[in-house]
Formats: C-alpha cells, sequence, structure tokens
C-alpha cells in the first residue's frame, strides 16, 4: 500500500454573518462546498498558501488574523493496477479576513464557484466535512487547536 500525505491550508473568512466558500469538483464530477484553501508548494510557507489559495479560488486577496487548530484526516482508495492508497491529509486551518479583491470563480483549478452564504445556511449545503471543522474551530477557539468530539481519523472530506 502506497502511503500519502498532503499538507495543506484553509480560511474561515466570516463577514456580516455569512462564510466564504468555494465549490470542489471532485474527480467524479461531484460538487460539494469547501472552505477556501489547498495544498502547499514544497518550500511553501502554510501562512503565504492560505493567502495564495484565497486568492486563487475566490479572487480575494485575505489575511489570516489567527491560527485556529489543525485538522487530520485518513483515508484508503484504489489506484491503478489495482493497488490501493493510504492518504493522510494534514489542513491546518486559519481566521482571515478579506482585504481586497474582487468575487470571481476559479478558472482550470479544483474549485468552478466562489460565494458567500448565511451562517445560519450552511448545515443545509452540500458541503465537505472540512466546512464543520472549520466553522467548530472557529466557534469554540480551543486552546489546543483540536475539536473535542472528533476523531482524528475519522473519514471526512
Amino acid at each position: 500500500m502506497r502511503e500519502e500525505l498532503r499538507v495543506a491550508a484553509y480560511a474561515v473568512c466570516v463577514r456580516d454573518g455569512q462564510l466564504l466558500l468555494a465549490r470542489w469538483v471532485a474527480g467524479d464530477g461531484s460538487k460539494r462546498w469547501t472552505l477556501p484553501g489547498g495544498g502547499m508548494d514544497h518550500g511553501e510557507d502554510p501562512y503565504d498558501t492560505v493567502i495564495r489559495e484565497v486568492e486563487e479560488e475566490t479572487g480575494y486577496t485575505a489575511e489570516p488574523t489567527a491560527l485556529l487548530g489543525v485538522d487530520s484526516n485518513r483515508r484508503q482508495y484504489p489506484r491503478r493496477l489495482g493497488t490501493v492508497a493510504d492518504f493522510h491529509g494534514l489542513r491546518i486551518v486559519y481566521e482571515a479576513r478579506v482585504t481586497g479583491g474582487d468575487l470571481r470563480h476559479e478558472t482550470n483549478g479544483s474549485t468552478d464557484m466562489a460565494a458567500w452564504h448565511p451562517l445560519d445556511t450552511v448545515p443545509s449545503l452540500d458541503r465537505v466535512g472540512l466546512v464543520d471543522v472549520g466553522l467548530g474551530l472557529w466557534r469554540e477557539r480551543p486552546p489546543s487547536g483540536h475539536l473535542e468530539g472528533w476523531a482524528p481519523n475519522a473519514p471526512r472530506g
């Protein structure tokens, strides 16, 4: 089994009671809302990653204002030639505020739309688990940076 590690940084941007989300397009074409963010480039600092990714996916310039926590997930998925990958995602979650730019959709990327959503409507959205983790970290601000009740290796998107 091949081990794969992906480190990424994401932003929780809340403004006027609304959450900024990007719509992720999975390999099978399905679409779910996620926090703006994504994978770190080799040698890149996670702080710089979240700034770059927010701009790529939403058109906004963002300033990280607090480190909310780190989330970890693990899953297995099939690879070519009948092998299986053991995937481990490490997700660094920041609170960020929009400082400039204009809302736009990403082209030729992993997302196809960006939008603000009222916080009270987020539970009804088709979303990945990271949205709930990010909002939980933003609301609770646990000193450990880890949400109680979330199993670190529980499968979530």
